[in-house]
């Protein structure tokens, strides 16, 4: 039996050195209670913001809003006692924004109630006379603060507390000033569409007309007599979305004036931002998202002008755009137009100036440019498709550098002026370590071990995940993790379950820490089960090439490769070929569903949670960046669709869902239902009343677990 018992987490030469898995004869099994107790989950160092000096930053705590030391991670001083759920300093950090009540929407969405402090008064202001708002953010000189209330832009005066409404037409389900819709919040991962200029005093936005957006009802029970309706607009794939246009609002003069987006791609308006040197940039694409532009506008001419296109055969990730400024305005901006997503630098004018990162592996995440203009830090998959390392490159010289060594995952969080970096590590066996770093990536200090939790586990009978390849047929060795049961005979047949997302650019197979899926199949490894995950075709970090070839196809390659995944599988020596199953979630739920449906019957049983079954039920972003329209692409759509297929289902088949997900929604379940049903198919389902697409809250995720380990263990 293998525990981690042995911690070798003490730094040698400032070099981090790492756990070991080690034998001992008292270990224990993992229970559904203890993983969904929270008793697996790791400590975390989180909310941090650097201050401007780049040598303090500040953290949440329960007695409010705590200052500390990079140089010696000491306490300084509290900045404000109380009780918050968030925060953000002001430019000149003279004054913080507390937040007192938050209200969640959406994924990335919330409202809040909000208090100005002044740090240096020791005074405190209600803001917007304590109503709910979005998306507070000072102006760069601290004079005003502007939010969003109502679908409508407002600002608030510092100290007057004078309050001035900028837009007056907006409205719920119509009109939507700032603010993104659901389909953009989604898919594109922010909230905020409005921008502050560099000099405070105008402010760009964007404006959502939804007004012919076609909108979904969902039912909200409760313990309600009648149900309570969330009634939002949401584009399904193929139908019209929010017409957006920008504006600029000038603040001396108080008026809103129009950009003429003409002569650009101007479906979607993706990211708009300002300049260092005071230019409006706006990022905009096609409704295929194959095309996109970037362009500057003049405030004070209001004229637009393109700096650059690019385009694609296939798509632009559009939810993974990397934009960064220089001080004199030249900008870095992301492409995989090498065939491998890498950083270029342009000139303000758009002119490009070189590529700065070259490899056969993808940058992941751009943390920033340096107070010098010389170095940009970012994540990438330099050390294989599984890992990610911090690394730097030099904007002058091109030279690039790797800052952590160690196999695994590295996340930064780096001071304001680059001189620090906090590291978050961990691998798939090894819950996350935090390590103080500076600029070269040298270890100055253990920030949190996770000591606790290594403790407690090391007395669990517990297995390493191990990372195989597995051949697809197709000249493609798939990454895939593997994690066989305690005292694995070889000679032995075990039934096996695999673990399945696959959407496009995602991955499941990664040298990182997973808090719950991997004590889950931890406990079912302990049960005898042998648990698999195969990135097929169409995932992350390893090339545009791999990435995009389910192209217009969405489901096909992916299928492929799971079915090709369970042939090897069974013909393992060790692998009871009868005895597979398949289990996954969202696209996840998808794949599993086509599996058990065009699976060839090599699956005796699957799990599909909140999967989509038609991808003319999701929405447009999504869908269409990956299979065009319905319009234009009907066979991609119903090739590919495990609704088409009910009647070849094979196995046995649970299809779980929460009636208010507003992301899958329950419709995709309940078509699913009807065509099994037509078909004459028996399945099994599970509907989780008012839960939405995490299918969480009070003890529902250990009912669901619980749930989803007896159907394995009855059906596998």
């Amino acid at each position: 039996m293998l525990n981690p018992i042995k911690d070798l987490r003490k730094l040698v030469s400032g070099t981090l050195c790492f756990l070991l898995f080690v034998i001992t004869t008292s270990a224990q099994t993992i229970s559904l209670e203890e993983i969904w107790s929270g008793k697996f989950y790791p400590k975390s160092i989180s909310n941090i913001t650097s201050m401007r000096n780049g040598k303090q930053y500040t953290a949440l705590s329960n007695n409010g809003i705590e200052k500390y030391s990079y140089q010696s991670f000491e306490k300084i001083e509290t900045v404000v006692q109380g009780d918050f759920s968030d925060y953000q300093f002001s430019p000149n950090e003279r004054y913080v924004l507390l937040e007192t009540e938050m209200y969640p929407i959406y994924r990335h969405s919330k409202v809040g109630i909000y208090t100005l402090h002044d740090i240096k008064n020791k005074s405190s202001y209600d803001i917007f006379n304590k109503k709910p708002i979005q998306e507070p953010v000072f102006s760069p000189d601290e004079t005003k603060l502007a939010f969003v209330f109502e679908n409508n832009i407002y600002y608030q005066d510092i100290p007057s507390l004078k309050i001035t409404q900028v837009t007056p037409d907006g409205k719920e389900n119509k009109i939507i000033n700032g603010i993104s819709d659901w389909v953009y919040e989604e898919e594109l991962g922010h909230v905020r569409n409005f921008e502050w200029s560099p000099d405070g005093k105008h402010l760009a936005f964007v404006r959502f007309d939804e007004s012919n957006v076609k909108e979904v009802d969902i039912p909200v029970y409760g313990k309600n007599l009648y149900p309570e309706h969330l009634i939002f607009k949401y584009p399904k794939a193929g139908e019209e979305n929010s017409k957006v246009t920008l504006h600029i609002y000038d603040i001396e003069k108080g008026t809103v004036s129009a950009v003429s987006l003409t002569g650009i791609e101007n479906y979607y308006i993706i990211r708009i931002c300002f300049s260092p040197v005071g230019e409006l940039i706006v990022v905009t694409s096609n409704r295929l998202q194959n095309k996109v532009d970037v362009s500057s506008v003049n405030l004070s001419t209001g004229n637009l002008k393109k700096l650059l296109s690019e385009t694609s055969s296939t798509w632009i990730d559009t939810d993974n755009i990397f934009l960064h400024f220089l001080k004199d305005g030249n900008f870095v901006l992301n492409s995989g137009k090498s065939g491998y997503n890498h950083l270029y630098l342009y000139e303000k004018t758009g002119k490009p100036v070189k590529q700065l990162t070259k490899g056969n592996w993808e940058v992941t995440e751009v943390y920033g440019i340096d107070n010098s203009d010389r170095n940009i830090y970012f994540q990438s998959t330099e050390k294989g498709a599984n890992n990610r390392i911090i690394g730097v490159v030099d904007s002058k010289n091109g030279e690039q550098r790797i800052l952590t060594q160690e196999n695994g995952t590295h996340e930064a969080n780096f001071s304001s002026d680059f001189s620090f970096f906090i590291d978050k590590f961990s691998t798939a066996n090894t819950p996350p370590v935090y390590t103080l770093r500076n600029n070269a990536g040298a270890v100055l200090k253990v920030l949190e071990e996770n000591s606790a939790l290594l403790s407690y586990i090391k007395r669990k009978e517990i297995r390493m995940l191990e990372f195989i390849d597995i051949p697809n047929g197709k000249k493609d060795n798939l990454k895939a993790y593997i994690i066989k049961p305690e005292n694995f005979n070889p000679n032995k047949k075990y039934p096996v379950l695999l673990y399945a997302y696959g959407g496009p650019g995602a991955q499941t197979v990664n040298n990182s820490w997973d808090s719950f899926n991997y004590w889950w199949h931890q406990m079912l490894a302990q049960q005898g089960y042998i648990v698999i995950s195969v990135d097929g075709r169409g995932t992350g970090g390893r090339g545009e090439a791999f990435k995009k070839a389910t192209y217009k196809q969405l489901g096909k390659l992916e299928l492929e490769d799971q079915i090709a995944a369970a042939k090897w599988l069974k013909s393992q020596p060790y692998i009871d070929g009868n005895r597979i199953g398949i289990w996954g979630w969202s696209f996840g739920g998808y794949l599993t569903s086509l599996c058990m449906t065009k699976g060839e019957g090599l699956f005796k049983m699957g799990i599909a949670v909140a999967p989509v079954t038609n991808w003319r039920y999701y929405d447009t972003i999504y869908t269409e960046r990956f299979l065009q329209t319905p319009q234009e692409n009907s066979t991609g759509y119903e090739e590919n669709s495990p609704l088409n297929f009910a009647r070849n289902l094979q196995g046995n088949y649970l299809i779980i869902h929460g009636t208010a997900d507003d992301n899958v929604h329950f419709q995709n379940t309940v078509e699913m239902i009807e065509a099994l049903t037509q078909e004459g198919k028996q399945f099994d389902m599970a509907i989780y009343p008012d839960k939405d697409h995490g299918i969480y809250g009070g003890k529902t995720r250990y009912q669901l677990y619980q749930k989803m380990t007896n159907y394995i263990k009855a059906n596998l």
